[in-house]
């Protein structure tokens, strides 16, 4: 007689087997993991009754396996069954069974519509997974708004997951407005429940003072608390809190037992700095040999800076047996994955054949490369390359540029980066001996430089020219007297020697024109042939003076600011050469080097496509040449992005001080020396109040360039510039900054265009604050590259402000900007005018206007 199994008996709502009521055929326990044979055709004897409770038991068992042979098919049949008679938790699993595939054919959409259905019935975990399906779009349109609702719901009744994923949503603003503090608070409910994944997120809310008050003591703890029950990543960011003494005293050797934890389970930085230890004896004895072992197993698995190091210990033989072809081999990975000290050492490799075929060429390009990358000895061999036509040819001008470079960076580098100095010449040279005079035998003073030799050379050639104009004259001869390399020379330059001259652009009271100078710049003293060595059929730029036929002392004093900034810094400010005249209307003419990708408005397109840290450089670049006219005690008068030159990856500022009429620079008497010139946009407030122009003016011109960085496109471009724009200017309106702007740059941007000139920043805390934006983000961006994990990140020397302003740049980078990039190419307004004119007028008609001037 078959067993009879009341509904009791069977199942139990809170329980996922039946209740320990005996089986009055078998007298086995209900609750048992195994299903006897009879038990289960009792189970099947009850379902064809139609008995949900009975076939949702029946599904578990052929699901599991227990009494009988597992059959996947069955446990869906029986699960479907269950399901169609409202059965709550048959539904859940129905949708298991969809979504994995098990017993039935993969349907995402059948799959969301039971978790749909018993998400619905309040069923916990089936909310859960709803909302992973709206999540992640599975069986239904992506929706976060939904995703978030479901969480929420489940998180609310208990689910240890939901809590965790809850607070994912509030981390990161999926589907929810962002708000760490609620995502702290949902961290830390399943943390406390022994979620394991959010104990190390706690921790680093914690650590980073996200949504709570940074505390690196409970950090710790809950870093701890996470590796101990295993998370791979926690257990790294429990040995960095070791490391350094972050929330606990200092303990390496602890450090090193946790870096090992995490390296032993596959943690690719942990093995970095596990061989790092051993490397150094960090918390463990020295063991080159372990170090050596540790770098290969972070290299293979595509840690850039252990492919460096693997590399080097390759290639001296430090724990490993020297190999100068793997050493290459490991050298070439590294600057393939952007490793910039491995472009260095893959040079020397070209250049002195060490683990491969030398190649003079290949060395020269990667002395390039990291040249190019601010690596001081690659400047110094770059030097060297350029001087004795290594890899290129000679070019002396090349060479005199990388060692003025030197010279510039190694001043202001660390001492690590600093290039010894010959004890004889005071120079960095490498490779190539130290060079002196051979007429007066002295040691040259700056890359083949003599200067007492040189000065009767120029004072021996005065009689040979002259520019008819006794100022000017007198202006080029007291230069070259006191040069002290050719980059500080100045000529008279016949106007026969210029050829292919052709227009190339205007500006505000001039014309640019671009030519070939058949004898091109001076470099050096030929004193075999008794003549000046020159860069032949050089490219230049022609800088036409528009009614400039006369010029005085007041305009070449005006014009000594650009030269003598040009001396302090030649990397900053475009070289010009000299001086010609047209014979055919007599206007004078500035001749200078020629940049290739124009000024900084033709390149607008492309930068606003440039990542954060290079659009930070290249801020950086600009504002280093704004740094050297305020630090001469000077201002610009007319900073705008047609004032900036680019080429190659420099900026070159132009245009100090030269930003009037000739007539008005020459003519202190003249009636309209107090009119006021400009382009309007770039013009700060007090400009336009007629208040003097001050350092501080510079700054609010620079906030416009600031702000073209995130537009692509100059401001106001959609305004007529009139006396309409001034009284919007003065009245505190200023361009519309576009979404996804890292706040830290809107805030200083606004900083620098306030309207009281007191409250700009100066132009060293402009420096100050985006070289360590740049410093951050680049150090972030080389260590990501290594990451393979969400984890704690060794930038130094930051500060949890700091820290906040970077992680705003790494999260602006994952914004595709082709919205704003697309608003480069749209018409701007017919009257509005970038280039620099006198704004006189328009200023008098806002003063008619509005009385805010008084």
């Amino acid at each position: 007689m078959a067993t009879e199994f009341s509904k009791s008996n069977i199942s139990d709502k809170h329980t996922k087997t039946i209740n320990t009521k005996n089986c009055s055929y078998c007298n086995k326990p209900f609750a048992e993991k195994s299903w006897c044979k009879e038990c289960i055709n009792s189970l099947e004897n009850l379902v064809e009754n139609g008995d949900k409770e009975a076939m949702l038991n029946l599904a578990d068992c052929y699901k599991n396996g227990e009494g009988t042979e597992k059959n996947l098919e069955k446990a869906f049949h029986w699960y479907q069954k269950a399901a169609e008679k409202d059965h709550v938790k048959a539904m859940y699993h129905l949708a298991g069974c969809y979504y994995f595939g098990k017993g039935i054919e993969k349907n995402l959409e059948k799959a969301f519509h039971w978790y749909q259905r018993a998400a619905e019935k309040d069923y916990v975990t089936a909310m859960n997974n709803l909302a992973k399906c709206y999540r992640n779009g599975e069986g239904t349109e992506k929706n976060l708004e939904k995703s978030f609702h479901w969480y929420q719901k489940a998180a609310e009744k208990d689910h240890v997951t939901a809590m965790y994923n809850l607070a994912i949503c509030f981390d990161n603003g999926k589907g929810i407005e962002k708000n760490l503090e609620k995502a702290f608070h949902w961290y830390q409910k399943a943390a406390v429940k022994d979620h394991v994944k959010a104990m190390y997120h706690l921790a680093s809310c914690y650590y980073f003072g996200k949504g709570i008050e940074k505390n690196l003591e409970k950090a710790f703890h809950w870093y701890q608390k996470a590796a101990e029950k295993d998370h791979v990543t926690a257990m790294y960011n429990l040995a960095i809190c070791y490391d350094n003494g972050k929330g606990i005293e200092k303990n390496l050797e602890k450090a090193f037992h946790w870096y090992q934890k995490a390296a032993e389970k596959d943690h690719v930085t942990a093995m970095y700095n596990l061989a790092i230890c051993y490397d150094n004896g960090k918390g463990i004895e020295k063991n080159l040999e372990k170090a050596f072992h540790w770098y290969q197993k972070a290299a293979e698995k595509d840690h850039i800076t252990a492919m460096y190091n693997l590399a080097s210990c390759y290639y001296s033989g430090e724990g490993t047996e020297k190999n100068l072809e793997k050493a290459f081999h490991w050298y070439q990975k590294a600057v393939e994955n952007g490793n910039k000290e491995a472009m260095y050492n893959i040079a020397i490799c070209y250049k002195n054949g060490k683990g491969t075929e030398k190649n003079l060429e290949k060395a020269f390009h990667w002395f390039q490369k990291a040249a190019e990358n601010g690596d001081v000895k690659a400047m110094n061999n770059l030097a060297a390359c350029c001087e004795n036509g290594e890899g290129t040819e000679k070019n002396s001008k090349e060479a005199f540029y990388w060692h003025q470079k030197v010279l510039e960076e190694s001043n202001k580098a660390s001492s690590k980066d600093k290039v010894e100095l010959c004890n004889k010449c005071k120079k960095p040279h490498i490779d190539y001996p130290c060079h002196q005079c051979n007429e007066c035998k002295q040691p040259y003073i700056d890359y083949q430089w003599c200067q007492q030799c040189n000065v009767k050379r120029f004072q021996q050639d005065f009689t040979k020219w002259t520019s008819e104009n006794v100022f000017i004259d007198k202006f080029i001869q007291e230069i070259q007297l006191n040069a002290k390399n050719s980059h500080e020379i100045l000529e008279w330059i016949p106007y026969d020697k210029l050829s292919s001259i052709n227009y190339h652009d205007k500006g505000g009271f001039s014309e640019i024109h671009k030519a070939i100078w058949s004898d091109g710049p001076i470099f050096s003293w030929n004193n075999d042939k008794q003549q000046w060595n020159r860069q032949m059929n050089h490219e230049v730029i022609l800088k036409i003076l528009n009614n400039s036929s006369n010029l005085n002392s007041k305009f070449l004093d005006e014009w000594k600011y650009h030269y003598n900034c040009q001396k302090m810094s030649f990397s900053k400010f475009i070289q010009f050469f000299g001086f010609t005249q047209d014979p055919n209307n007599l206007n004078h003419i500035i001749v200078m080097s020629y940049a290739k990708k124009g000024n900084l408005r033709k390149c607008l397109s492309d930068i606003i496509k440039f990542k954060w840290q290079d659009k930070l450089q290249l801020l950086k670049k600009i504002i280093l040449g704004l740094k050297v006219i305020h630090e001469s005690n000077l201002t610009h008068g007319d900073f705008h992005d047609g004032n900036i030159l680019m080429s190659d990856n420099e900026s070159f500022v132009i245009d100090l001080g030269l930003y009037k009429p000739v007539s008005d620079l020459q003519d202190s008497d003249n009636s309209e020396v107090n009119e006021i010139y400009g382009v309007l946009p770039y013009m700060a407030p007090e400009i336009l109040r007629n208040k003097p122009y001050t350092t501080a003016s510079d700054i609010y011109s620079f906030s416009m360039i600031m702000w073209e960085f995130i537009s692509g496109i100059p401001p106001f471009y959609d305004r007529a510039h009139d006396h309409h724009l001034i009284l919007s200017v003065c009245e505190g309106e200023r361009p519309e900054i576009f979404e996804n702007t890292p706040k830290c740059y809107t805030d200083l941007m606004k900083k620098c265009w306030d309207t009281n000139p007191s409250n700009r920043p100066t132009i060293a805390i402009l420096e100050n604050i985006v070289s360590e934006w740049s410093r951050c983000i680049n150090e972030y961006e080389h260590y990501k590259r290594n990451r393979d994990g969400n984890y704690v990140y060794n930038i130094s020397n930051i500060d949890n402000q700091l820290k906040n302003d970077m992680l705003e740049f790494v999260e602006a980078n994952k914004v595709l900007v082709q919205e704003q990039a697309n608003t480069s190419i749209i018409q701007s307004h017919p009257q509005a005018y970038y280039t620099s004119r006198n704004v006189t007028k328009e200023i008098e008609k806002s003063k008619n206007v509005n009385e805010i001037f008084v």
